[in-house]
């Protein structure tokens, strides 16, 4: 279920930076590569269970500490968006600055 929540993720958020007026304003372009960085790695986390152990490869739950899987895909976004939540913050100061630098 991780699996799919990962990638929905990474395809809106695509979405949302292609249909964008100014996808640099919020920079969405980073949070897409992190996204999508994720997808892979969580494909390819699957692909490799399931050549090895077989069983499913679209599991609802999970035998850690998150037992839901749906649980476990969000449980995984959340520190995606909080890096690129302080990322784009960072990124904005430091435009706001060089913008009234410009212009005083």
């Amino acid at each position: 279920m991780w699996l799919i929540i990962s990638w929905w993720a990474a395809i809106l958020t695509t979405a949302a930076y292609i249909y964008s007026k100014d996808p640099k304003t919020y920079r969405l372009d980073w949070l897409c590569l992190m996204l999508w960085g994720l997808a892979v790695m969580v494909l390819v986390d699957h692909v490799i269970g399931f050549i090895t152990e077989g069983g499913e490869f679209i599991e609802i739950s999970t035998e850690g500490y998150i037992a839901n899987g749906a649980l476990l895909g969000i449980t995984m976004l959340m520190p995606i968006f909080l890096i690129w939540e302080i990322g784009a913050l960072i990124s904005r100061r430091k435009t706001l600055a060089s913008e009234s630098l410009e212009k005083g």
